[in-house]
């Protein structure tokens, strides 16, 4: 009969909240948070083009046909991984199912700091006034 070999305790890592970052922090670090967040727009996009074809009863040949393009282009326009669309195509499709397509500047986010991690960074992050 063969001896059970011991398992030998693991060591646990004490995590600090302090050490912890962001997901936008880490993508940036890694120089990815423009890619990730343009894919992200674009498949919000795409998602809310889709409803409004299946509100409006509309199917990508159809939807083609009223924007006088391919189908093809439609199909692009409805893939989230695609991100190669023009502003002047996504408006001709908002406004073919009833919708207007808004694009906006936004000032950033402030970055909320907790506590504890602010005193460890040295004080608390401001948020810049409004410009009018």
């Amino acid at each position: 009969m063969k001896k059970k070999k011991k398992k030998k305790p693991t060591k646990r890592t004490v995590r600090s909240a302090s050490k912890l970052t962001t997901l936008d922090d880490f993508l940036k670090g890694e120089g990815k948070l423009e890619e990730f967040q343009a894919t992200a727009i674009k498949e919000v996009l795409a998602w809310q083009l889709g409803e409004a074809m299946k509100a409006n009863k509309l199917s990508r040949k159809r939807l083609a046909e009223r924007m006088h393009t391919s189908r093809s282009q439609v199909g692009r326009l409805l893939d989230p991984k695609d991100g190669n669309v023009t502003l002047t195509t996504l408006q001709r499709a908002a406004n073919i199912v009833g919708r207007k397509l808004r694009l906006e500047l936004v000032w950033p986010r402030p970055r909320v700091v907790s506590a504890p991690a602010a005193r460890h960074a040295g004080g608390f992050h401001r948020r810049a006034p409004r410009r009018a």
